[in-house]
């Protein structure tokens, strides 16, 4: 269905409900105040007779006669007042009823009332007003009378004049539909000029432009259309961006997860394969714990530190940096002895304002690249001194033209290593991410065949932190 087509049925549904409801409204409301005036109508008409009715039967023969004496009496007496319409109902029991309706329930409280009470029901295709109020009498009985009066006069005339109004509605959307049908079409009609120029860029050719002169909307969305085509290969060349950032940002994530899912493994293993003391279990089952609940910290800070979300979860606190070497100590421990390594680590640093988890993600991709850069024996060392945190390996090396290189993400100076050592590239980017975040920088030092050292560098600021 073409654009044009489906405006042109839009604005007429839309039109045509509008006017629907609108009129549905009216007449409804309508309704509603020809049934209220009905009933005060009818109201006035019970009161006054109830009052009338009332004083006859103060004065009438009621007392002292007979049943078929005082029967005739109200029969007489309900006459004069219209006794066609009234049912008159004495302790609880009709006594009088010349309508050709019967009353469902002579005792309902509703009539007993002295302000009257109305309500309208549906018979068939009648519509019943009642309304009953209780006769201001003096003497023993008590008395009410009801008024019961068809009104389906008064919806039938309703439904003349919602018949009158849907054909006047329907002669007025026919015209309507024709006007707004020839009159869309003809404004829609820049719009193929806008997919010729379209369908011409999409097949290559990509100096097109579209030739839309109008000052309207239409003529916006083509200076837009062009505007757009003048920057295709920018736009492309954004969506390649943003899509590295995602790869990045997953590579990131499994790449962090893999230490403390190793350490978690290391440990189930022991406990399933290894029969140890309750101690040993419990220490066991508690570092199971605190992994995987540092897991669940990193993962929402990883995604902070990659610009997708925004939130307090990188909490800066005092950290005593002797403590912190410690931690990372033991969490390194199972990994590096399973690489046959050991890792020495000193500390004269006193505390520092940091983010606890991000920078033990950074220690321990620096510890575990020394290690996958060392073999079976070797030693890693950490030291943290004045303002300046170290990491240390005696290992490969790295070339020196590829130490300024190594920062970047997914980068690997020996590719077959790297993955088969179970890297991606992403270790020493994510350090700067986090050094960065706290102000500090990454120095890097390497000789091929001697090793590496990584100096994390805080600002001298932070030395009045530094016990």
């Amino acid at each position: 269905m073409k654009l044009w087509v489906k405006l042109a049925l839009t604005t007429v549904l839309v039109l045509l409900a509008a006017t629907l409801s609108t009129g549905a409204a009216m007449l409804y409301q309508t309704l509603l105040y020809n049934q209220e005036k009905t009933m005060e109508s009818g109201h006035q008409q019970l009161a006054s007779t109830a009052y009338a009715l009332a004083r006859e039967l103060e004065n009438g023969p009621l007392t002292g006669y007979s049943e078929a004496t005082k029967n005739s009496y109200v029969n007489y007496t309900m006459k004069k007042f219209g006794a066609s319409k009234y049912i008159l109902i004495e302790d609880g029991e009709v006594l009088c009823n010349m309508t050709p309706f019967d009353l469902a329930d002579s005792r309902d409280e509703r009539w007993q009332q002295q302000e009257g009470s109305a309500v309208i029901q549906k018979s068939g295709e009648q519509y019943i007003l009642i309304e009953g109020q209780k006769v201001p009498t003096s003497g023993g009985s008590s008395y009410a009378l009801v008024l019961v009066q068809d009104i389906s006069a008064l919806y039938q005339d309703m439904k003349r004049q919602m018949v009158f109004g849907l054909w006047i509605l329907a002669d007025a959307a026919a015209i309507a539909m024709l006007l707004i049908f020839l009159m869309t079409r003809r404004i829609l009609k820049p719009l193929r000029e806008l997919q010729k120029a379209a369908m011409d860029i999409s097949e290559g050719m990509l100096t097109r432009r579209a030739r839309v002169r109008t000052k309207d909307e239409i003529g916006v969305v083509a200076d837009a259309f062009n505007r757009m085509a003048d920057k295709i290969e920018s736009q492309v060349t954004e969506l390649s961006q943003v899509s590295e950032q995602r790869r990045q940002m997953l590579g990131s994530l499994t790449h962090e997860l893999k230490t403390p899912m190793t350490s978690i493994i290391g440990y189930s293993d022991t406990l399933l394969h290894v029969n140890v003391r309750k101690e040993q279990q419990q220490r066991a089952l508690w570092h199971i714990k605190e992994e995987c609940s540092r897991l669940e910290r990193l993962s929402s800070k990883l995604m902070n530190l990659m610009g997708l979300y925004e939130n307090d979860s990188v909490s800066m606190e005092e950290i005593s940096m002797e403590e912190l070497f410690a931690h990372v100590a033991q969490m390194e421990k199972y990994h590096l002895e399973q690489m046959g390594m050991r890792l020495d680590y000193r500390c004269s640093m006193g505390k520092i304002r940091m983010d606890r988890d991000l920078m033990e993600s950074l220690l321990i991709n620096l510890i575990d690249n020394g290690a996958k850069a060392s073999k079976a024996g070797d030693e890693i060392f950490l030291e943290g001194q004045g303002n300046r945190i170290t990491v240390r390996d005696k290992g490969c090396g790295i070339p020196e033209d590829e130490i300024g290189r190594v920062t970047e993400a997914f980068y690997m100076v020996d590719k077959a290593r790297s993955r088969k050592a179970g890297g991606c590239g992403l270790g020493l980017a994510l350090c700067v991410m986090i050094a960065r975040l706290h102000g500090a920088e990454l120095e890097i030092h390497s000789k091929v065949g001697e090793g590496t050292k990584v100096c994390v560098v805080f600002p001298e600021i932070r030395e009045e932190s530094i016990s």
